[in-house]
């Protein structure tokens, strides 16, 4: 039923294969390109990105909750409005949504099949090569948001900020900052005050910039970007739990922009996403959460540490890349039961499994038990077996591990036939 939106999938995941001027993971001595093959890109497309009342939010983590909740709320004031979201969960549709409902499958496949020429004439006369994977997604979802006639698009950095295919736009109304902290360093930096100077790169003048950052030494970097392009800025501080701050964050945008109370709640109530402390079943209880680095795994801790359950199951996967250390010495010692495996995504490296199991011998308990497995599905069946009805099954430690697997209660075809994940 879908065969025409898999192929497009696939060319899109298979232009990997080519050569590309830069890699943003890997080439930082000339970042300013990144951006200049994003607007060239555009250009060639008739600038699809402009004319949009823009919302742009960065952070280490929570940006796409804010995302998701702001867009709902825009919706639920009668707004048309588009977001841009990522990484997807189960299938590529997700990181694109107008009003309650994701692209298309069908839109999906014309606009990759417009964009086909613009990308042959990029990768052979475009002064930068061809775009990136990120680059041409980002360019169909406003190709998307124009052909739905969208007045408000909320766009979720892809990494970073400065230099992220997203900071192409020139003027947003909004630019929010969740919070700092350690991750993708090996390209942002080593130092939170070069990830918050990276990330800090979205504020420009004529926008309003919001953050739930509370660190000083953080703020003041802010506060002096913000200051250099005549910025207002509302540094939002909060007596409550960490939890509560990107709800509030999204609330102090709405109210900035205006919004009736009544829809602001409406549209936190309707708020959800994927994988976030999601959970699937009931007997045992089933959590997918997609937590991958340290702050979205205290995230996790502090949900854990409210649920009711006998032992907990914990399944993990950790991308190659990321602070394998930081994750494990937070998680492993709640776990009754361990089982390591890995995502299976070929065009992502994961860490192995016997390497997880070495580096978390130190925070095991006694008596907990460790496996591991190249295979997840069997992971995830084994962990059914053993664990009884009071028990909780926790999946965590990679988006791409708890996607896969998600599939299993949320097939792939009928997000595709929804255009919804839930």
């Amino acid at each position: 039923m879908f065969e025409s939106y898999y192929k497009s999938v696939k060319y899109l995941e298979s232009l990997s294969n080519l050569p590309i001027v830069g890699d943003y993971m890997i080439d930082r001595n000339h970042p300013e390109i990144y951006l200049k093959r994003m607007r060239y890109f555009l250009n060639l497309l008739g600038n699809p990105d402009k004319d949009f009342k823009f919302i742009h939010i960065t952070g280490t983590s929570g940006k796409g909750s804010v995302t998701n909740m702001l867009h709902e709320i825009l919706f639920a004031s009668g707004k048309k409005v588009g977001s841009f979201t990522s990484p997807y969960v189960v299938t590529s549709i997700e990181k694109i949504k107008v009003q309650d409902k994701y692209i298309s499958p069908d839109d999906f496949v014309d606009i990759v099949d417009y964009l086909k020429p613009f990308i042959d004439r990029s990768y052979l006369e475009g002064p930068y090569g061809r775009p990136s994977y990120f680059e041409i997604f980002l360019a169909i979802a406003l190709l998307y948001f124009r052909r739905q006639k969208c007045e408000w698009v909320v766009l979720e950095v892809g990494l970073g900020g400065r230099y992220d295919a997203t900071n192409v736009i020139e003027k947003p109304l909004i630019a929010a900052i969740t919070n700092i902290d350690y991750d993708h360093t090996e390209v942002l930096g080593r130092t939170l005050e070069k990830i918050a100077y990276d990330k800090a790169g979205i504020i420009k003048p004529g926008s309003v910039f919001f953050t739930t950052e509370q660190r000083k030494q953080i703020l003041q970097i802010f506060d002096s970007i913000s200051r250099e392009k005549n910025v207002q800025v509302h540094n939002l501080s909060f007596q409550n739990d960490y939890q509560e701050y990107n709800k509030e964050l999204a609330r102090a945008v709405a109210v900035h922009l205006k919004i009736e109370d009544k829809y602001i709640d409406k549209g936190l109530r309707k708020a959800r996403l994927p994988c976030r402390f999601e959970i699937v079943q009931n007997n045992p209880t089933v959590i997918l959460d997609g937590a991958h680095n340290r702050s979205k795994m205290g995230s996790t801790i502090y949900n854990l540490d409210k649920v009711k359950y006998n032992k907990l199951f914990l399944l993990i996967s950790i991308s190659d890349s990321k602070d394998h250390e930081s994750i494990l010495e937070q998680i492993i010692p709640k776990a009754d039961h361990i089982l390591f495996t890995r995502f299976q995504n070929p065009n992502r490296k994961c860490a192995h499994p016997k390497e997880l199991f070495e580096k978390s011998k130190q925070y095991v308990k006694k008596s907990s038990e460790a496996r591991m497995y190249l295979d997840p599905e069997a992971a995830l069946a084994d962990a059914l077996k053993l664990a009884k009805s009071d028990d909780l099954v926790l999946i965590t430690g990679s988006f791409f591990l708890a996607g896969e697997l998600r599939k299993i209660w949320y097939p792939e075809d009928q997000i595709l036939r929804q255009r919804k994940s839930f």
